[in-house]
């Protein structure tokens, strides 16, 4: 296969052939005309000409390969108490049933269908259903605010919506239906359907002449065959998190998307077909897009859909269990719930309690991965823990170590080389590549490889303005940071999170690295607030691990000087504030924009993916106390 370094090089000099040859292990109904079509610069689209089903790659080949006993998914469920198993041959049928219960209601190629539901194995199966007939999904987070599902509603224009009747978190249940009611009595546009699964725990009302229930439409359907689609089409639009005003729905198309994906399965995560291969995240976000649904099933392996969390489900050993009792090789999860576990067992003494021995590969993205908490999972679970980086426009990995490759030596706070496909640079502010060990704009030369997004739904111009514009020949990936001399890749913060200290360009991710290697910090982040003096100023929040009880002021002060020692006294770090808790989407991003609007007492919006809007207010508090934000004056 050859080193890594020969296979990048080669993807690079020849994309088309190196894609060419990835493309043979999926199931083709008409191969394509060209590999990489440029007739529309800036933007490429692959395998233009090609036909194929996505889920025929992701289900009926397997079972008529002879596979169909295999397990396809395990549905694991610690807040119902439940554990379900699919082979794919089942899986198969009941997604069949379910697309010929979505064309009875005249869904078809191209038709949109909005899926509003939680972590159970039918919105998996909803989003294959849609696959199947050639329509396009655009999964929902269930329990989203009604006016976001509105103006996504309105963006798609959905032919019909797929429901449940509640969510369960712990403790409390979510109901669906009144938010979903709400959300198209808001909208311009009308569904003509709505498919409801009434989950035990709480039924809803159904609304005659609109609604129906799941059960009865797919128990008097007929099975629906795959329908052979463009690899140029649609194959579903996601909502980006923190959307505000108009809808940014990322578009993902059926050819490259699948290739990319069942490549991603082998090289970078290293997996092979009928392993265990869970990806602890949600299905309304892009990685469980990817590696919930798409990815394992392209590649015959069995996916964990795990409705719980990583704690409180019911302790800190949650994520453990799952691992012995299904016997997953490689998990795929956030730095923040590693976080989370570490901050309630800080000496990982839970970990003891289970057999790890099928475990073989942390994977971690979606947040930025400190050098400690990678450290922390390295010594507690002695098995290679890889953080990788990518984006919801890319749908899987811009950087990663890609363990079915080669593994590369692991440098903590980097998530190793670009993946095949991506030729990174670091530019400056007028688009000049800067050396290495400097901090800039990360951006991906173009074109950029099968699976990512070849635009936003309705909004062509709009996407070369946010993505391509800024830097011509180039995508903007929006996040800052540095390539060292061997071409690591070092991704320090967003963009808008490098803050300007009297003149000096600094990075949050830096401060955050040194304040989280002080033994009594579970969690934290930095945020640069308007100064009249320097123009920025860094101010930190520290979460404390569980059973810490040494005085906060004391911890802030040994935080300051930690930085001040590490970075220097450039950073103008003199601020730490302990707080409970930090406000993050339900996908585990902090969301620091936020907190920097609080501080600098602006109007602030609280983004429609916020986990819980209570701890604004705590973050309020806490800045108040320390002389900053509105209530400071």
């Amino acid at each position: 296969m050859g080193t890594f370094d020969e296979i990048h090089a080669r993807s690079i000099a020849d994309p088309e052939g190196f894609w060419a040859e990835a493309a043979e292990a999926i199931h083709w109904s008409e191969r394509w005309d060209r590999v990489l079509d440029d007739s529309d610069k800036p933007i490429w689209r692959w395998f233009r000409g090609g036909r194929l089903n996505t889920c025929y790659n992701c289900l009926d080949r397997h079972v008529k390969e002879g596979n169909g006993d295999h397990l396809a998914l395990i549905y694991d469920s610690p807040v119902t108490d439940t554990v379900r198993r699919y082979s794919y041959r089942q899986l198969r049928d009941e997604v069949a049933r379910l697309a010929g219960a979505l064309a009875a209601r005249g869904v078809g190629r191209g038709d949109r269908v909005v899926i509003y539901m939680p972590m159970i194995p039918e919105t998996a199966m909803a989003m294959l259903a849609c696959a199947r007939l050639g329509a396009v999904h655009s999964v929902v987070f269930g329990g989203f605010a009604a006016n976001e599902l509105a103006t996504r509603i309105d963006d798609c224009s959905p032919k019909l919506v797929l429901s449940a009747s509640c969510g369960i978190e712990p403790g409390r249940i979510v109901q669906y239906k009144p938010l979903l009611d709400a959300a198209i009595i808001m909208a311009t546009h009308k569904p003509r359907h709505c498919l409801v699964l009434q989950r035990p725990q709480e039924r809803c009302e159904l609304q005659a002449g609109r609604d129906e229930d799941w059960q009865e439409a797919v128990a008097a359907a007929e099975p629906h065959d795959c329908v052979a689609v463009e690899a140029t089409d649609p194959l579903y639009i996601l909502y980006t998190s923190g959307t505000t005003g108009q809808p940014k729905g990322v578009v993902r198309d059926n050819g490259g998307h699948a290739v990319a994906l069942k490549w991603s399965m082998g090289a970078i995560y290293g997996v092979e077909p009928g392993e265990v291969y869970w990806a602890a995240s949600d299905v309304g976000w892009v990685v469980g897009h990817s590696y919930i649904v798409y990815g394992p099933l392209l590649n015959g392996n069995t996916t964990v859909l795990y409705e719980g969390k990583p704690v409180g489900t019911p302790d800190a050993g949650a994520f453990w269990r799952v691992i012995e009792q299904h016997g997953v090789t490689t998990l795929f999860t956030a730095p923040t719930a590693f976080r989370a576990i570490r901050q309630q067992d800080p000496e990982g003494r839970l970990i003891g309690d289970y057999d790890l021995s099928t475990f073989r590969t942390l994977f971690l993205a979606g947040e930025r991965c400190d050098p400690d908490t990678l450290g922390w999972a390295e010594r507690q679970l002695k098995v290679p823990v890889i953080d990788h980086w990518w984006q919801t426009e890319t749908g899987w990995s811009i950087a990663a170590n890609c363990i079915g490759i080669e593994p590369l030596p692991v440098k903590a706070g980097s998530p190793t080389k670009p993946v095949p496909g991506w030729q990174l640079e670091v530019l400056d502010p007028a688009g000049r590549p800067l050396p290495p060990g400097q901090v800039g704009a990360i951006a991906g030369r173009l074109p950029m490889p099968p699976g990512t997004t070849p635009g936003i739904w309705n909004g062509r111009e709009r996407f070369v303005k946010t993505y391509l514009a800024n830097f011509p020949g180039y995508y903007e990936t929006g996040d800052a940071g540095y390539l060292d001399e061997e071409g690591y890749v070092f991704v320090m913060a967003r963009t808008d999170d490098i803050i300007n200290v009297a003149g000096h360009r600094l990075s949050t991710g830096a401060m955050e690295e040194v304040l989280a290697a002080h033994p009594d910090v579970a969690e934290c982040a930095v945020i640069g607030v308007a100064d009249p003096l320097k123009g920025q100023a860094p101010v930190g929040f520290l979460v404390l691990s569980s059973g810490v009880t040494r005085p906060h002021e004391e911890i802030a002060r040994e935080c300051v000087a930690m930085v001040r020692d590490r970075i220097g006294p450039v950073a103008a770090f003199k601020t730490a504030i302990v707080v409970e808790r930090l406000p993050k989407t339900r996908s585990g991003k902090i969301l620091r924009r936020t907190m920097r609007s609080i501080a600098d007492g602006e109007d602030y919006r609280a983004p429609a993916t916020i986990d819980d809007p209570a701890i604004l207010e705590e973050i309020t508090a806490s800045l108040g106390g320390a002389g900053l934000g509105r209530k400071a004056g």
